[in-house]
């Protein structure tokens, strides 16, 4: 236990760390094959306070600091780091809601997202954009009561379980770019709205797909905020995310290494525990410092947020260096199992398969230390 946690982060910390051992953990393996969260898990989850807590409390959150977020987030992402997915979209979403949607909107959908009764998915990722969010192609044509969406988006977690999704849309000429684009709430059981699901390499529970969107009409108050600032909107939010993000794969890694120390200590071999083999126990010591290393960086960025000071650098540190540094422990503690590790029947695979898609999702390695490159050296100028 962290000793400079308040006692209220302490008690969040630790609701969830219970939670997820004794709810969570046990079901990982089986919701892969299921393809699929349970939405009575989620509604649990909610139930606890534990998705989207810095939300106000007129929202339906607790009013808790960003960090507190990240505690949850990497008790989860130790249990499961799939269902740990739902606060960090959770925290994402709820956050875009709360900040530019209307009362009435922002208290339906936020509510919902923090209580666990909604699912909402944040549809950014085009085809032919991916990265590129300030060059969109689906258009927001205005008519006389709103909005009519046309076009794809592409790779979007859990569309195919949501409710609704934020969906970020060209309203002006391209050459607009950043400046073209606007954001809105759309249901999925809106007329015109499909998905297709991804056979994707990891991630199963919670599954990407494409959304197709065929002349969707949309009313003027599902806009979300001011026409033309939905980029700004979700950049804003990425510095949140990323380190989000960045303790949910770290608490994946600790599983693994907490796993692996209790195995080299059962696992006898040329007449003892393989624990008295530095060759075993380097590794795994060099492993934990590095998560330690990372896992630092993003409480350190959560509590910038926390302090309303610049964190964008930190946060593009955050999503470079946390699922690198996640993946590569995996893999070691999936070795030091031998022959036992390379089982299906054991979750380091499926760990490492779930944390290498987050090396992409949410912005790649490269695009984060193009972040990076760009704060310093605007900093340097001033």
């Amino acid at each position: 236990m962290d000793p400079t946690l308040s006692d209220e982060q302490k008690a969040f910390q630790e609701t969830a760390r219970r939670f997820a051992a004794e709810k969570i953990a046990p079901g990982y393996m089986t919701r892969e094959k299921d393809g699929h969260i349970d939405r009575a898990l989620v509604r649990e989850i909610g139930a606890l306070g534990l998705i989207a807590p810095e939300l106000p409390e007129a929202l339906g959150g607790l009013g808790a600091p960003c960090l507190t977020s990240g505690l949850i987030a990497e008790a989860i992402g130790h249990a499961d780091v799939n269902v740990a997915y739902l606060q960090i979209l959770g925290s994402l979403n709820a956050k875009v809601l709360a900040d530019h949607a209307s009362p009435e909107l922002a208290k339906q959908w936020a509510g919902g997202i923090a209580a666990g009764t909604a699912l909402v998915s944040l549809a950014l990722t085009e085809p032919r954009g991916g990265s590129d969010a300030a060059h969109l192609a689906l258009s927001a044509r205005r008519t006389n009561s709103g909005y009519v969406l046309k076009g794809e988006k592409s790779s979007i977690s859990m569309a195919s379980q949501a409710d609704a999704a934020i969906v970020f849309a060209r309203t002006g000429r391209p050459e607009d770019g950043a400046r073209g684009v606007s954001a809105f709430l759309v249901p999925m059981n809106t007329s015109g709205v499909r998905t297709q699901r991804y056979k994707d390499l990891g991630s199963h529970a919670i599954g990407r797909s494409s959304i197709f969107f065929d002349d969707v009409e949309i009313q003027l108050e599902n806009r979300l905020g001011a026409e033309g600032a939905g980029f700004v909107q979700v950049m804003q939010g990425f510095d949140f995310s990323r380190a989000l993000i960045g303790l949910q794969v770290i608490g994946a890694a600790q599983a693994s290494l907490d796993e692996s120390w209790a195995y080299i200590q059962e696992r006898h071999a040329f007449g003892g525990p393989l624990s008295k083999n530095q060759g075993v126990t380097f590794p795994l010591a060099e492993a934990e410092t590095a998560i330690a290393a990372a896992r630092q960086l993003c409480l350190h960025t959560l509590r910038l947020k926390d302090a309303g000071l610049p964190h964008t650098t930190e946060a593009a540190m955050c999503k470079y260096l946390a699922p690198k540094t996640a993946v590569e422990v995996i893999h070691q503690c999936l070795l030091t199992h031998g022959h036992y590790g390379w089982s299906l029947d054991l979750p380091h695979q499926q760990r490492l398969r779930d944390v290498m898609g987050l090396e992409i999702g949410d912005g790649t390695a490269q695009i984060m230390k193009l972040v990076i490159s760009r704060e310093k050296l605007r900093a340097g100028k001033k």
